[in-house]
């Protein structure tokens, strides 16, 4: 049985769960102001897991991720949005939407990484009992910048290709819209050939540089 940190695994764990709570309540909070109650009347607009937890994408994936060193990725239950009720300018609202929860993920990472250079080490025992902080910290930074990046490729369904959705008009925008169903199809192919991870860990990198 190979070593398993457990405690490391547990704080991983906890950081991507309450990060992808706060994505997905940030879609939901969004999309209830900007006139579509949807997600509110189901819930969503909470910072409660349970009410945003996917088993497969929040939990098992993740898991198995954490345990066997590989890149972690996850998600949660896609916050509903309905469309006819985003009146006015309807394609703009939907792509605040959809960029509210990279958003909100840059913005735990901002606050992570603030908190992280305020902690002030004087001395050997106080490095030891901070550790523990800093490591969260670090990885609040690390995950919610992976999951930003992640989230804003333009490929659908991801947060990025509704976005690009909403940028898109006419014939382009019918054919981009095509794309939709093999969404999911694309990023497997994307995972799988070693592109997806020379799309997000570069550009993960550049931006966790700025704030670390």
């Amino acid at each position: 049985m190979p070593n398993i940190d457990f405690a490391q695994v547990f704080v991983t764990f906890l950081v991507l769960l309450c990060s992808l709570t706060v994505h997905e309540a940030a879609h939901a909070w969004t999309a209830d102001r900007l006139g579509d109650p949807t997600a509110r009347l189901l819930g969503r607009v909470s910072l409660n897991p349970a009410v945003h937890i996917d088993p497969i994408g929040t939990i098992v994936f993740p898991l198995i991720a954490i345990i066997t060193g590989v890149p972690v990725l996850g998600w949660a239950k896609p916050v509903p949005v309905s469309v006819t009720r985003l009146r006015g300018h309807w394609k703009r609202k939907f792509m605040a939407i959809a960029a509210a929860g990279p958003a909100s993920n840059l913005v735990l990472a901002a606050i992570a990484s603030l908190l992280l250079h305020s902690i002030s080490v004087s001395s050997r025992l106080q490095e030891v009992a901070l550790a523990p902080l800093a490591t969260f910290l670090f990885l609040m930074v690390r995950v919610n910048v992976v999951l930003a990046v992640f989230n804003m490729i333009p490929v659908p369904p991801l947060d990025g290709g509704n976005v690009l959705a909403g940028v898109l008009h006419g014939p382009v925008a019918e054919m981009y819209d095509r794309l939709r169903p093999y969404g999911f199809l694309i990023l497997y192919a994307l995972m799988f050939t070693g592109v997806l991870a020379r799309i997000i860990f570069p550009a993960a990198d550049v931006l966790e540089s700025w704030l670390l």
